[in-house]
């Protein structure tokens, strides 16, 4: 049988704007892992009678329904009431439950004076599973009904992240006898519509496993699913896919299941032993940020210089003036030395340079906006790309789609694809 879910997120604070739906995220994410379709989400406000007419809508295209938010004590928290009004359940007082509820106030929150209010939270729908919540006061529930089974979950994250995985989880498990395994592939280099157009046969043809792109900040996410009852089935599935998927794609491809090119080249890095380090401009630091912000970064970067004036390109990284006054601090020269400043400064195997005109205006010698020119320097040599991002939507997409391009040579000078 095929589960499909619909998630129904009760809170006006939701449509206003005032907070984000983050549960609906994770709940998406979690319920894909245990063969889960997710088809629909709704958010609706705290009213019963739009409430009841999202559940009337959802009870007709899924077995699934569940709900976040409208758990707690106040006089708007009606999600309990609505929903087993809709499916005709009675609700009945857990005694054992409020009996939590109370431990909770008293030994959590040091407090003897608990709500009145709270007591509601103790009212459940008769015959439910109780999917009661040690870290607050709001326990779930859940209940089948018509051959639609109710998922109630409370709204805040934490609470709701804990429920679902050790509480929901459990229960929706018994009801798959498949789960949905995926590997994620991260190109760099191509863009969406390319790698649809490379990869389009492959896409259509595919039931199981699947094949999805989605667009990253100037990057493309793969991602290849599968759905198994165990994982070694699903990966029997997914290799053939993903090996066919790297003899289309080649070098574009720059890892499989990692969240960023700094990672790859951080892990390439330690792999051979090796130290980098950057000289930077128009990026402003960024490449020493994104690059420090790792675990284990200190292992393999050496340090760097955000040489912002001509004056610190001279002064620190020995760029000569003569250099600055002939081809101008953006320039193809200029990255090189800036690279080799940077190289003999800190001491580093590699040095990545840049050097580029961000924005919003032109510079002093006319180069458009989104001119950059990013230089290497290794022990066998100097190179530098030129690279146009005048497509850059604004100053800070400009210096990041640098920053990535930076770590994308530096990436393939380690794998030997440049110098």
């Amino acid at each position: 049988m095929q589960w499909n879910a619909e998630l129904i997120a009760v809170g006006t604070e939701l449509l206003l704007g005032n907070i984000a739906n983050t549960d609906a995220q994770m709940l998406s994410e979690g319920l894909s892992t245990i063969g889960i379709n997710v088809y629909y989400h709704t958010v609706v406000g705290d009213n019963p009678q739009r409430l009841r007419e999202a559940l009337d809508i959802a009870r007709k295209r899924a077995n699934i329904i569940i709900t976040t938010g409208g758990l707690g004590p106040t006089y708007d928290d009606l999600t309990k009431q609505t929903i087993c009004e809709t499916f005709g359940l009675p609700l009945e007082f857990h005694e054992d439950i409020w009996e939590d509820i109370c431990a909770y106030f008293t030994k959590r929150m040091k407090r003897e004076d608990i709500p009145e209010g709270n007591k509601q939270q103790a009212m459940l729908p008769v015959g439910c599973t109780v999917l009661d919540n040690p870290v607050g006061t709001a326990p779930g529930c859940a209940f089948e009904k018509d051959g639609i089974h109710v998922l109630m979950l409370p709204g805040p994250p934490f609470e709701c992240r804990y429920l679902f995985e050790n509480r929901a989880k459990a229960y929706l498990e018994k009801l798959t006898h498949e789960k949905i395994y995926s590997h994620e592939l991260r190109i760099f280099g191509m863009g969406e519509s390319h790698v649809e157009q490379a990869l389009h046969e492959i896409m259509v043809r595919g039931t199981n496993p699947t094949l999805a792109p989605y667009a990253k900040t100037g990057e493309v996410m793969l991602r290849a699913t599968a759905k198994a009852p165990t994982e070694g089935e699903a990966e029997a599935l997914l290799r053939p896919l993903i090996d066919e998927v790297r003899q289309v794609l080649g070098d574009v491809i720059y890892g499989e299941d990692v969240d960023s090119l700094e990672e790859v080249v951080l892990a390439l890095l330690k792999e051979r032993n090796m130290t980098l380090s950057a000289a930077e401009s128009c990026t402003g630091g960024l490449i020493a940020k994104r690059f420090t912000d790792l675990p284990g970064a200190s292992a393999a970067f050496r340090g760097g210089v955000v040489s912002y004036t001509s004056e610190v390109k001279e002064s620190a990284l020995g760029v000569p003036h003569e250099l600055i006054e002939e081809h101008g601090a953006v320039s193809e020269a200029v990255a090189c030395a800036m690279a080799e400043g940077c190289r003999r400064v800190c001491g580093s195997d590699i040095a990545v340079s840049v050097t580029g005109v961000a924005g919003p205006e032109r510079d002093e010698r006319d180069h458009p906006v989104g001119t950059v020119f990013i230089g290497l320097a290794t022990k066998h040599g100097t190179i530098c790309r030129q690279i146009d991002l005048s497509r850059g939507r604004s100053r800070g997409h400009i210096r990041t789609l640098a920053a990535h391009h930076a770590f994308d040579i530096v990436r393939r000078s380690l794998l030997h694809t440049v110098l």
